[in-house]
């Protein structure tokens, strides 16, 4: 069953702010790039702490942490060989699955620490969880959901990327949790569940990363830095530091064919970078606490979900001009989006929050 929140679109219905440069608001009567259709209710994820004030929530959106509110969530993922959606509820111990079209609740993995990032094989049907308090990789079947194997790693087991020729799955680790003034980037092969290679990282928090698919790097957030770390798949090693000019960088998104790289701060900026030589050419305003960011090759469009309960979708010109079409709210901590281009849908996961319960919101995207 879907349902409809019309409130939120109302207004962005009838005309839309569009940001241009340099720094002009146009009023266009488009309709809104994402279109609230379903909302899936979590009732099972509940906070038992009181709703975080608006200038608490607000403070907490600029840090590498963002904590204050309880089972916020980290990265959705999805099954579409069998309809399903992994919600990551960071404090309830556990992954929960839905299914991705009608929203019916579908199991609870459970014997999870604090899930962070899941990643699903069909091929071999096997579902790859980090765990950040156990520090380890958890592998599960995917059909019975039974515990298969656990690779140990280090605490603050997070962020993934993974790469589809090797099969080598990437994972960041270690840092200020592990009382160590350095992370790694562990890699570890889904074929076999062995662990590969390990890389040292001058880091002491990271964040997201994007794997390129045209060539052997990968872009990792190197938060504490302040950075982009750029890491050459084939020698395991970093080949090269880009400074930014936002801070806090979260999220981080690829153009190849335009040679673009974008790196979301949760200080409310997305910096543009020029992914041949690291090169900041643009900064751009975005809403504060971002957590997750996807391009779209299809639609040349750029999304970011952001803690501070919207979502910023851009539009790429070209590869030196973005225009803003969309600034869609969802809820507080809303800071956690998917793309799923075969359905034309986005979602968002909004953690508990007052008398509302924990939500994933279906958007069309239009």
């Amino acid at each position: 069953m879907r349902s409809y929140r019309l409130n939120f679109f109302w207004f962005a219905a009838l005309t839309i702010v569009v940001w241009t440069a340099p720094r002009a608001f146009v009023f266009a009567a488009d309709a809104p790039p994402l279109k609230l259709v379903q909302t899936i209710e979590l009732k099972d994820i509940t906070s038992g702490e009181p709703e975080v004030s608006k200038d608490q929530l607000a403070k907490n959106l600029t840090t590498t942490r963002m904590v204050g509110v309880q089972n916020h969530f980290d990265h959705l993922t999805p099954d579409l060989k069998n309809n399903r959606l992994f919600v990551v509820p960071e404090d309830n111990k556990t992954i929960e699955v839905y299914d991705i079209r009608t929203g019916k609740f579908i199991h609870s993995i459970k014997g999870i620490g604090v899930g962070h990032s899941v990643m699903y094989r069909a091929d071999i049907d096997r579902i790859f969880v980090t765990d950040g308090s156990d520090g380890d990789l958890k592998i599960f079947n995917g059909t019975t959901y039974e515990l298969l194997k656990t690779v140990k790693l280090l605490a603050d087991s997070d962020a993934t990327g993974y790469d589809p020729i090797t099969h080598n799955l990437y994972i960041a680790d270690g840092g200020l949790d592990a009382k160590l003034n350095y992370t790694f980037l562990e890699i570890v092969n889904t074929d076999t569940g062995a662990q590969v290679g390990k890389i040292k990282i001058d880091s002491n928090r990271l964040e997201a990363m994007a794997v390129e698919q045209s060539g052997p790097r990968l872009f990792l957030n190197m938060t504490e830095k302040n950075s982009i770390g750029v890491i050459d798949r084939t020698k395991q090693a970093v080949v090269a530091t880009w400074p930014l000019t936002c801070h806090i960088n979260a999220s981080v998104a690829i153009d190849e064919k335009n040679h673009r790289l974008f790196a979301a701060c949760r200080d409310g900026n997305l910096n543009v970078l020029d992914s041949d030589t690291g090169k900041v050419l643009q900064n751009l305003p975005i809403s504060t606490g971002v957590d997750d960011m996807v391009f779209d090759p299809a639609s040349q469009r750029v999304y970011i979900a952001t803690g501070e309960g919207f979502v910023n979708v851009f539009k790429e010109t070209d590869a030196d001009h973005y225009q803003a079409i969309g600034k869609i709210p969802t809820g507080p901590l809303g800071k956690t989006g998917l793309l799923v281009p075969a359905l034309k849908e986005y979602f968002v996961a909004v953690p508990p929050h007052g008398a509302t319960c924990a939500e994933v919101l279906v958007f069309a995207v239009q």
